[in-house]
C-alpha cells in the first residue's frame, strides 16, 4: 500500500489532487464523471462579495498546446453561494475550498468573513492577481506592497486555512511569495494564467472581446515549474503546485520540484475524468518505483 495523505500545513489531503479554480465549476457538474469523494479536494470558481456577470463573449480561445480565457469572475456572489450552493456541496467527504476574488481590499474581507462561517468549508485560495481597482488596475499580486496589504486584511478575519494564489505575471515570484508568507498566509499555489493573446488573421481581429487574457495548459508548465521550484525553497509554508498538468508524470515532477500538492485546470476540459486517471497514475508510479509514502517525493529533486 502507497501512502498518499499530505498534511498541507493542518489541511489533511486524503491525497495530492486538488482541481484548479475556474475549471470544475462548483464540483457537483463533474459529479456524473468521478466520485469526488476521492479526490484531495475541489476549489470552486472564484467567488466575489456581489454578483458578477463576467467578461462580453467570445472569451476563450484556444491555442497551440493551450488555452486563453477571459470570462471575468462571473459568479452570483458570495451570499448566493452561501445559501443555494454551499448547501448542496458541504457534504462530500473531501476538502472544499473556495476562490475569493475582490476589486478593492475591503470585498475581500467581506466575502472572506462570511465564507469564515461555513463550518464544511476549511479553507480558501485568496485570488490576487485581480486588478485593484483603486490603484489604478494593477493586480493585488503584482507588488509585495499590494499582496502584504490584501492578505494581512484577510488574515484578520479569516480564522481557518488561508492559501494565496499567485499571479506568474511578476518579475520576482518569490518576493511576492515571501511577502503574503509574512503577512500570515498558510500556503500559497503558483502559478495562475500568464498574460496572453490571440489574433484572427483573416478578420484582423482579437479571438478575444478583452483583447488579452490568461494563458493555461500545457505550454506554460515548464516555467510554472521552475517558478514552484524557486518559490519551494524559498519559504517555509507548503506550495500547491499548478500549470500545465495533464497526467501523473507531470504531478510528480511538480511535487520533485517542492509541490506538497497539485491543482489540474485545464485538462479537465479535455478529459472530465482525468483528476482520477491522474490519481491511478500516481499510485502506479509509486508502486513501480517503490514509493511508500508519496511525501518523500517532495522537493526530492537530485539536481
Amino acid at each position: 500500500m502507497v501512502n498518499l495523505n499530505i498534511d498541507f500545513n493542518g489541511l489533511k489531503l486524503k491525497n495530492p489532487i486538488l482541481t484548479a479554480s475556474g475549471t470544475f465549476g462548483y464540483g457537483t457538474e463533474f459529479s456524473d464523471f468521478i466520485d469526488l469523494n476521492r479526490l484531495g479536494g475541489f476549489i470552486v470558481k472564484g467567488t466575489t462579495l456581489h454578483h458578477r456577470e463576467g467578461n462580453p463573449y467570445p472569451r476563450m480561445a484556444e491555442t497551440a498546446s493551450g488555452m486563453l480565457n477571459a470570462v471575468g469572475l462571473q459568479n452570483k456572489g458570495v451570499e448566493v453561494f452561501c445559501k443555494s450552493i454551499y448547501p448542496e456541496i458541504k457534504d462530500y467527504n473531501t476538502n472544499i475550498l473556495v476562490n475569493v476574488s475582490g476589486s478593492v481590499v475591503e470585498d475581500y474581507v467581506s466575502t472572506a468573513e462570511m465564507i469564515n462561517e461555513l463550518e464544511n468549508i476549511p479553507a480558501i485560495e485568496l485570488n490576487i492577481s485581480c486588478p485593484n481597482v483603486k490603484e489604478g488596475g494593477m493586480a493585488f499580486g503584482t507588488s509585495c506592497a499590494s499582496a502584504e496589504e490584501v492578505v494581512k486584511a484577510v488574515r484578520k478575519v479569516y480564522k481557518k486555512h488561508l492559501m494565496v494564489k499567485l499571479s506568474p505575471n511578476v518579475t520576482d515570484i518569490v518576493s511576492i511569495a515571501k511577502s503574503v508568507e509574512l503577512q500570515g498566509a498558510d500556503s500559497v499555489s503558483l502559478v495562475n494564467t500568464f498574460l496572453g493573446m490571440a489574433i484572427d488573421a483573416k478578420t484582423r481581429k482579437p479571438k478575444l472581446s478583452t483583447v488579452t487574457g490568461g494563458l493555461s495548459g500545457p505550454a506554460i508548465k515548464p516555467i510554472a515549474l521552475r517558478m514552484v521550484w524557486q518559490v519551494a525553497k524559498a519559504v517555509n509554508i507548503p506550495v500547491c503546485g499548478l500549470g500545465g498538468i495533464m497526467n501523473a508524470d507531470d504531478v510528480i515532477e511538480f511535487m520533485l520540484a517542492g509541490a506538497s500538492c497539485v491543482q489540474i485546470g485545464t485538462a479537465n476540459f479535455i478529459e472530465p475524468d482525468i483528476t482520477i486517471k491522474i490519481l491511478e497514475g500516481i499510485e502506479h508510479y509509486c508502486r513501480k518505483f517503490g514509493v511508500k509514502d508519496i511525501n518523500d517525493l517532495i522537493g526530492a529533486l537530485d539536481s
